[in-house]
Formats: structure tokens, sequence, C-alpha cells
């Protein structure tokens, strides 16, 4: 990877923007994606020497460059000092910078303050982020006199507006949320032939507005906005070259095949299951662990999710199985992330798979290994902090007692145990306007107060 990165670095030496020669890239970020985490560590090291010379030109664009690169680290490892050595350097630029004299540069500075936060509020669950990213955004935008700085504020300010409608929104608003970004993504794409910069993070634009249509489409069941999240992806990987941009690229065919595996799911077609799942196995060929380990693992969700899926339409306990192993590798990186909200969700649909193979195979001892699991993960859990994720374990744990009882025929207390975590989980889901997980609660507390469950045969 060093190699590839020099040579291409010498191949394009002439297109690439001045800047500072320490690191791999000196200084040109649209290399960073050819180095691995561990590169792109020492590059973040490298920026801040730089940035810290005495005799360095421009020091807040320094403090600039450092911070886009420590943000990139901790999006790709979830670690909360690179998160917040991204955020101190590009306030430290804005410091540097006058909004009067150099207003484009100041905005630039302001936006990837705000870029910081909204990655904190993605990784942690904190919600008080994205507010403070959405004022950070508009103050961008109210400097910025055009060019790239008002075509970020303007994506920033977009995507905070759709994560806040997301919950209680219905099918007009996510139409709405969606065209606000084709502006911006219109003037980046205006951009690209005299700015290298533009091109990826008119791709990112298009990812950020397809995950929001996909998250949309989910929780609504609605096949035209999963529809509309499937081309956007496609569009932002039509215009990447896997080559140059692996990372982004990768994550554009991640949000496609889960688009894709959620399509199939909301419309009954498990060929589009399969092949969002295809297209997620794809993905991982060209992303590696030690490349960028939170994407790695969210594929791995994804893939165990398509995986479920697939077992639940078909009965087939080998799908349950390998959706199962895809959950475990993809702890392997979560487990050094406690914090973020992905642990917890991971622990529940892993319990829920266990608890489906069970109920298959009639093996208790799949349904105790599940059930000491989530008890573990609903310890670690912060209901005030993520309650989202709180609420989601509660309901699965509630699963899992149902299960046993219907295994079993027999009730030592966990119906009630169920029943109380379930109205746990409603109030919770009834908060956040989450409708189909509320019909979810709903649907198990009624199947509970019905009574027992006629005895399974054990296979």
């Amino acid at each position: 990877m060093f190699e590839l990165g020099r040579e291409f670095m010498k191949l394009f030496a002439g297109d690439r923007p001045k800047s500072h020669g320490d690191g791999l890239t000196g200084g040109d970020t649209t290399l960073l994606e050819l180095l691995d985490l561990n590169l792109l560590r020492q590059e973040a090291k490298a920026a801040d020497v730089a940035a810290g010379r005495i005799s360095a030109n421009d020091k807040a664009q320094r403090r600039l460059d450092a911070a886009m690169v420590w943000r990139e680290v901790a999006r790709r490892s979830g670690d909360a000092v690179a998160l917040r050595k991204a955020a101190c350097a590009a306030e430290t630029a804005c410091a540097a910078l006058d909004p009067h004299r150099r207003p484009d540069a100041w905005a630039r500075a302001r936006c990837e303050q705000a870029f910081a936060g909204l990655l904190g509020a993605e990784l942690f669950g904190d919600p008080g982020l994205d507010a403070a990213a959405a004022a950070t955004f508009r103050e961008a935008r109210g400097v910025a006199r055009g060019g790239l700085s008002a075509a970020l504020a303007d994506v920033g300010v977009a995507l905070v507006a759709g994560r806040e409608e997301l919950a209680k929104g219905d099918a007009a608003a996510a139409w709405a949320a969606a065209a606000r970004f084709n502006a911006p993504i219109a003037a980046m794409d205006a951009m690209t032939r005299r700015s290298g910069a533009a091109r990826p993070l008119a791709a990112e634009a298009r990812l950020m507005r397809a995950d929001l249509l996909c998250g949309w489409g989910a929780r609504l069941k609605d096949e035209t906005l999963l529809r509309a999240a499937i081309d956007d992806a496609a569009a932002a990987a039509d215009r990447l070259d896997l080559a140059y941009e692996p990372l982004t690229w990768a994550r554009a065919e991640i949000l496609r095949g889960q688009g894709l595996a959620l399509w199939g799911e909301a419309t009954g077609d498990i060929d589009a299951v399969a092949a969002g799942a295809t297209t997620l196995a794809g993905a991982l060929d060209h992303l590696t662990r030690d490349h960028s380990p939170l994407d790695w693992a969210r594929t791995q969700l994804a893939l165990a999710h398509a995986l479920q899926t697939l077992g639940d339409a078909s009965a087939d306990e080998r799908a349950y199985e390998q959706a199962v192993t895809c959950y475990d590798r993809a702890n392997l990186v979560l487990k050094d992330a406690p914090a973020t909200p992905l642990r917890g969700l991971a622990a529940g649909e892993r319990a829920m798979c266990l608890a489906r193979s069970a109920e298959l195979t009639g093996d208790l001892a799949v349904l105790d290994t599940a059930e000491t699991a989530l008890k573990i993960e609903l310890s670690n859990l912060q209901p005030r902090r993520d309650p989202v994720a709180w609420a989601l374990v509660q309901l699965h744990l509630a699963r899992l007692y149902e299960a046993r009882v219907d295994i079993t025929g027999k009730d030592h207390g966990e119906r009630a145990a169920a029943v109380m975590a379930l109205d746990a989980a409603l109030d919770v889901f009834g908060d956040y306007g989450l409708r189909s997980l509320s019909v979810m609660a709903n649907e198990a507390l009624e199947r509970l107060r019905a009574g027992p469950a006629p005895k399974r045969t054990a296979v």
C-alpha cells in the first residue's frame, strides 16, 4: 500500500495541489483512501508536525489538513481521541483565519468542525452534537461566498435536517429532505473539472442522501424510497474509480447492497435480498479489516441482516448460522468501540438469529447462550444516552423469553419478564416515532397475552 501511494503521487505530481511535503500524501487529502488505518494514523501525525512547524506557510490550512486526516481516522476506527484531535485542529484553523479577509477558507474550516460533530453523533449516539453541527453549518453558509465551502455547508444543513425529521416524518418529508441535496450536489459536480477535491465530496454527498433515503425507506417500508436510495448509491459508485478511491467506492456498494436487501424484504422479493447479500460480499472483497475496521464491521452487519432475512424466508438454519458468524466477525471490531450504538444493535440481532435457530432445532442451549450475551450487553448500555439501542435489546430479550416458552410449553416467569421488557421498549419507540418497531412490540405483546402457545416438538 505504501509503494502504491508513493508511485501514484509521482504519477500525478503535476495535478496535485502544492502543500507540505510531510507524510505519504504530502498534504493531498484525495490520496488518503490509498492508506490503511495504520498508515493513516502516521499521516495524521505527519500533518500535525507540518502544522506545528515554525517555518510553515499558511498554518491555518495545515491545521485544516490535519483535521481532515484525523476525522478520517476516527471515521474508520471509532476512536474518540482521534475525533477530538480533528475537532481541535479545525477549531484552531478557524481561530487563525479572518472571516472577512478569507471568508471561504474560514467557512471551510467551520464546516470541518461541524462534520466532526456529525461523526461524533453517529459514532456515539449523541443527538446534541447534531444540533451544534447544524448551527455551525448555518454560520459557515452565512459567511461563504460560494464555491466548495458553500456547497459543503448546504450539504451539512440538509443532512442534519434529514436526521432530525427521520424519526417522525412521513414519505413526503423524506422526499423533501432528499431534495435539499440537489443544489449542492449539482454545484460540486460542476466544480469537478477545476477542483480535484470536488468529485469525492460530491460522491460523499450522494451517499449521505442515499443513507437517509435508506433509513426512511426501512422505517416506512416504502419501496420507492428504497429504490431511490439504491439508485443514488449506484450513481455514486459509477462516478468513482475503484483503483484510486477504493474506500468511497466500497461505501457506495455497501449502501447499494443494504438497499437491495431492504427493498427485497419490503417487497417479499427473495431474489433481491440474495442480490443484496451478493453485493455486500463483493464489497468485502475490496475492503479489508486493516483498511477500515468500522466500514468492514458495518458491512458484516449488513450482510448478517440479509442472511437473516433469507433464513426467515426459507426456514434454513444454515442461513442463521452464517448470519451469526457475520455478527461475530463484526464484534471483533465493535468490542473495541463499546460506546457505539452499533454494538447493542449487533448483539440484539445476533440473539434473534440464535432464537430462530433454537426454534428450528429445539436446542435450548442455544437460547441460554443468546440470553446470557444479551443480558451482558443490556448491562453495558445507558438508557439515557442511547434509549433506542436499549429498547431494541429489550425487544430482542423479550423475543428470547417468548421462544423459550414456545419451545418448552412451560412458563417459569419468562412470559411476565417478556411483557415487562416489551412495555419498556414500547415507551421508547413511541417517544421516538418508530412505528415499525412499535408494531413489532405490540404484536409480541398480543401473542404473549393471548395465552400459552402449544408445545413444540424438538427436531
